[in-house]
């Protein structure tokens, strides 16, 4: 399974380096810039930690604490970037000195070679999901080891060369990085990276699996992916509690089955078909060959080959046996006339028509799916926002700057929940116009056309897995006749 997700801990968002480095190190480590300690020491699942320096760092930050107090003490302003996290899914068939071996080269080649530090942790709970999570600075420094800026302003010029005036008196200016590492390339760049060493890393220890960093889309594969359904959903399906994310992810999950299954049984049958075709075409060469039986005379073929092996058993048994085979046929007959195939042609093309059906009720589940995460996402921040909006304006209306960073103490997780669902909100809605029983009803409505399609879906396989039976008797037919064909046909030759 591949994941790689990159994330920024941002002090304008309510979040902190040393507590980040403190909850995934499992330590104690008291924050010198706002002197809050954050003790995760009583956290469990945390199976190795290490931090990877560049050769001008100072040896000293290869103290937790040193190193991310002196992140926190450079940043001065309040919606400081601290650091980036990339959290990354460990590939299961490898043992963990492997695993150690394959996030300490990731992090040596990717980041610690470019001048940043790397604090990683490997977190494996026994659930199946063990896991890195790679803290990394942000900031520059000298051959000394000193932190530098992160970017510098440079006047905007005219096409003349000449700094812009603005209405203000001052002239206009543009932020300009002093490093590459904040550049949008770089996350592709990252992910491919570990992919592939991933990779590298599977095929030595003599692995077939393989992982992919780009999309199932890109690399053209008909399946639907799954959404990420949260710590708090996550937690609740754990407990038997039924989400609506849970929900839609069983649903996603369960129409990638059927596809694959769809697929693989059609292919199967194309590949019996095509040698079925190729013999047929070497016998079209020779002398008075007979003209192929249609489906039907097959099926009934085959009801007369195990009528013959029945006469060894008792004359009860071969009853019972000869009406459920009865059974069986009638229902492929009837099968094969409803659909209008009645050649082994014919069933190839409508092997092609099942898998453009199949692939037809894909495409329209895959918009469909991707609107209800959003009114999921839209919902639950609505919710989010509407509860501690209240606490966030009695924050705005506190006057004096002491009470204020009080309150902002005592009430952070209310806070922070505003302002990250304020942030979600109005990127989506710019005018704010919140409408959730107008999202609850589109909710409920797509969900139920996802369900029918799904259904849509099942019958398709329900269709090809008709038809592999009915591949199943036919093959015995033909196999049976063969040696009987192959008889006249040395006779023929003989003459």
């Amino acid at each position: 399974m591949y994941h790689c997700s990159i994330k920024i801990v941002s002090r304008g968002s309510g979040k902190s380096a040393v507590a980040a480095a403190a909850y995934r190190s499992g330590e104690k480590i008291t924050n010198e810039w706002d002197g809050i300690t954050h003790d995760y020491t009583k956290k469990g699942g945390i199976v190795h930690s290490e931090i990877l320096l560049p050769p001008n760092a100072p040896l000293c930050f290869k103290d937790r604490g040193t190193l991310w107090n002196s992140v926190e003490e450079i940043e001065k302003a309040g919606n400081s970037q601290l650091a980036r996290e990339l959290e990354v899914a460990l590939p299961i068939e490898l043992s963990r000195e492997e695993q150690l071996r394959l996030v300490r080269e990731y992090c040596s080649s990717q980041f610690v070679s470019k001048g940043m530090c790397a604090d990683f942790n490997i977190h494996d709970t026994g659930s199946g999901n063990p896991h890195a999570h790679i803290l990394l600075t942000m900031r520059p420094m000298d051959e000394q080891g000193k932190w530098l800026p992160k970017s510098k302003k440079e006047y905007v010029l005219d096409e003349n060369g000449e700094r812009i005036r603005l209405a203000s008196g001052r002239y206009k200016t543009r932020k300009v990085d002093l490093v590459d590492w904040n550049s949008h390339d770089n996350a592709e760049v990252w992910r491919k990276a570990w992919a592939d060493l991933a990779n590298s890393f599977l095929e030595q220890s003599n692995r077939p699996e393989r992982i992919d960093h780009r999309s199932y889309e890109r690399q053209g594969i008909e399946q639907i992916p799954t959404v990420h359904i949260g710590v708090a959903a996550s937690q609740m399906e754990k407990k038997g509690i039924v989400t609506e994310r849970g929900e839609l992810n069983r649903s996603i999950k369960a129409a990638n089955r059927m596809l694959r299954e769809i697929r693989a049984q059609i292919g199967k049958l194309k590949e019996w078909l095509s040698e079925i075709f190729k013999a047929k075409e070497a016998l079209r060469a020779e002398p008075q060959q007979p003209k192929s039986p249609d489906l039907s005379t097959l099926l009934f073929r085959y009801l007369d080959i195990q009528k013959a092996k029945g006469r060894k058993y008792s004359q009860s048994w071969q009853q019972q046996h000869t009406a459920d085979e009865l059974k069986a046929i009638s229902k492929a007959v009837n099968l094969l006339a409803e659909k209008g195939i009645f050649t082994l042609e014919e069933l190839d093309a409508a092997l092609s028509s099942v898998s453009d059906k199949a692939s037809e009720i894909r495409g329209a589940m895959k918009p469909r799916e991707a609107r209800i995460k959003q009114l999921q996402k839209l919902i639950e921040q609505a919710q989010n926002f509407q509860k501690t909006k209240p606490v966030h304006d009695e924050y705005k209306q506190i006057r004096w700057k002491g009470k204020q960073e009080k309150f902002a103490e005592t009430h952070r997780a209310d806070l922070t929940i505003w302002e990250a669902a304020n942030r979600y909100l109005r990127a989506n809605l710019p005018d704010m116009k919140l409408t959730p029983k107008a999202w609850q009803t589109e909710l409920a409505k797509l969900t139920a056309e996802n369900e029918a399609e799904c259904a849509k879906l099942k019958a398709q396989r329900e269709v090809v897995s008709d038809l592999q039976k009915i591949h199943r008797y036919v093959d015995i037919a033909l196999k049976e006749d063969a040696p009987q064909q192959s008889k006249t046909r040395n006779h023929n030759i003989d003459r």
